[in-house]
């Protein structure tokens, strides 16, 4: 069941019953007229909905004798602790036993959880939790931070997932605030007993409709799609977060992939302006975003794709200032010769897999300056700033001569054909083809596939994205993760059981980087780059002028028989279907909104 609800007028309704109940009292006359105005502007407004889910099924216990009638905890249950005799979990510790259970709830949240306590309860029992975005997460300790000799260990960085508290004598408590699907409970007490009749996870997330879609006659790809919206619904929160249990933090190049995302399968959302805001109120120049150049070049990028797909010029507007100077502070970063001289004055990075390549990361940051020099030189013309558009469009031009050696590197071949600067069937042909998805990044894998599609080579672009991120979906996924690899992955076990002897604990046992072991998180947005892929080189919808005024349909279905779909514009929805004839050719259907233009 969907919750939603006006969280200001509730707010604001509290607020004058409150003072309502004052106002005939002897407290009248006391207060300033503004005070219910302060009152309400003082407010913390949640704007997110929350609700309760029951748990699908009981993972493991720790002994049938101790852990009596667990199945009780997959009933709806009322919500309500209340007197007289019930059927209840009962969790017994004896002769220095430590039982437990681990419930699953079917799907990653995030949140926490409610548990109620029965009239068999009259003391407080203390019990340990233990969230897991995997079964094997719920069983493991907190061993360090999950950096350099702490490998495997899961953490209580960014999101408390492993601690104590006391339950209630027959009443409940709510606790807890991370991505999880998995929890564990064992009865801390020895020689103690704790009577628990329900445990309901709190999902906490944005209420809003999922306006995009794709459907196809492949359903693999119609789950990774949806996986991909999922993924960054979830991370839609209070702002829009890198991932729900570790990196619940805002990272700007991170981010481009989720604003892809949002706009495609949400339309407009406040979270992306709200986001883009906050790194730029708190990075001033001439300070690089998150302490990397390249994400400072992603905020302008990001600026130009929201504005592409929104056409919200006013908002566009209010950034003018803050962008022109930071495109006057790259512009002093490019020599003679046209190539980026970044050096030594931040964190030269593109992503993890390729942070040691010094050669790829210098290629990837001409190509992104690059890019970022185009659209802000486009955005400069939109905001009446035609010099400064023309300073910008010659540095683009001039960088653009340049062809560093991307080193067989995905990440630099495809963002050099992205930005013009090399052709796009010699990147796929020398680079992207021959490595294949052993060299995919959860990140950089949607750039890959735009590089690919650049190319013409959908086919192998849908190939890769049926073995990469159904990869995660053949281990458990219900979300797409940090960092995977397929050829470790080859004898892993799924996520959502208890790992056997015999097979890989993947999330325990692999990772590099920042992203070792449980530390590594299973729900981050940057993996979600299919979903905004297959929406616009598969159903072939292109976004060409602000506001989706105009659009071209060009569908690419590869070895696909059918493929459907919608996609959200600010003047409402879009919808096409393409059916693949006998003779080849594709028969298309379109029903476009007023206004928008469909070439």
């Amino acid at each position: 069941m969907m919750i939603h609800l006006n969280r200001q007028l509730s707010i604001k309704a509290v607020v004058f019953f409150l003072l309502s109940l004052f106002s005939v009292s002897s407290l009248i006359g006391q207060y300033p007229p503004t005070f219910t105005e302060r009152m309400i502007a003082k407010a913390t407004v949640d704007s997110l909905a929350r609700v309760y889910l029951t748990p699908q099924r009981i993972v493991w216990i720790s002994s049938d004798s101790l852990v009596q009638n667990a199945d009780i905890l997959l009933e709806k249950g009322t919500g309500q602790a209340y007197f007289g005799r019930q059927t209840v979990c009962r969790i017994t510790n004896k002769n220095g036993s430590v039982s437990g259970l681990i419930l699953d709830f079917g799907k990653e949240i995030q949140g926490g959880v409610r548990i109620i306590t029965s009239q068999s309860n009259r003391v407080t029992r203390k019990v340990r939790l233990r969230f897991g975005e995997s079964v094997s997460e719920t069983c493991s300790d907190v061993i360090g931070d999950g950096t350099s000799g702490t490998e495997g260990g899961a953490t209580n960085h960014h999101a408390m997932r492993d601690f104590e508290i006391a339950l209630p004598g027959y009443g409940n408590i709510e606790v807890g605030n991370t991505g999880f699907r998995f929890l564990r409970i064992d009865l801390a007490e020895p020689d103690a007993m704790v009577a628990i009749k329900e445990v309901k996870a709190i999902a906490t997330f944005r209420d809003i409709p999922y306006l995009g879609s794709f459907k196809c006659n492949d359903s693999l790809l119609n789950k990774i799609w949806e996986t991909g919206a999922y993924t960054v619904h979830l991370c839609m929160q209070d702002y829009l977060w890198d991932g729900i249990k570790r990196d619940r933090m805002v990272w700007a190049g991170d981010m481009h992939p989720e604003v892809m995302t949002i706009s495609t399968v949400f339309g407009y959302n406040e979270v992306v302006p709200k986001t883009l805001d906050f790194l730029k109120d708190l990075t001033p120049l001439p300070a690089f975003m998150n302490g990397i150049p390249s994400y400072s070049m992603w905020w302008v990028i990001m600026q130009h794709d929201w504005y592409i797909y929104h056409g919200r010029k006013d908002y566009l507007a209010e950034q003018k200032e803050y962008m022109l100077a930071l495109l006057d502070k790259f512009s002093r970063y490019v020599d003679d010769k046209g190539q980026e001289n970044l050096r030594g004055i931040g964190f030269r990075f593109l992503d993890w897999p390729s942070v040691r390549d010094t050669a790829a990361i210098h290629a990837g940051l001409q190509a992104l300056m690059t890019m970022m020099f185009e659209k802000g030189s486009y955005l400069c013309r939109v905001l009446n700033e035609p010099e400064k558009s023309e300073k910008y469009q010659k540095l683009a031009e001039k960088m653009r001569k340049v062809v560093p050696d991307p080193n067989g590197s995905n990440q630099a071949g495809s963002l050099l054909a992205l930005a013009g600067i090399m052709n796009p069937e010699d990147v796929d042909q020398e680079i992207l083809f021959p490595n294949g998805v052993s060299a995919y990044s959860s990140f950089y894998g949607y750039y890959m596939l735009q590089a690919q599609a650049l190319a013409g080579d959908y086919q192998n672009a849908l190939n890769n994205v049926r073995q990469f991120w159904g990869g995660m979906l053949k281990l458990g996924a219900t979300t797409f993760w940090e960092e995977f690899n397929l050829k470790e992955a080859e004898n892993a076990a799924p996520i959502d059981n208890i790992v056997p002897a015999v097979k890989l604990d993947y999330h325990y046992s692999t990772g590099a980087n920042c992203y070792i072991g449980l530390r590594r998180s299973l729900c981050h947005g940057w993996a979600s780059g299919p979903t905004p892929w297959l929406s616009e080189y598969i159903l072939g919808i292109k976004v060409l002028e602000p506001g989706c005024k105009k659009i071209k349909i060009e569908p690419h279905l590869g070895d696909l028989e059918w493929a459907e779909g919608t996609f959200p514009t600010p003047l409402g929805v879009l919808y096409v279907k393409h059916i693949k004839q006998k003779n080849g050719k594709i028969k298309t259907e379109i029903k476009a909104p007023e206004g928008v233009e469909i070439l």
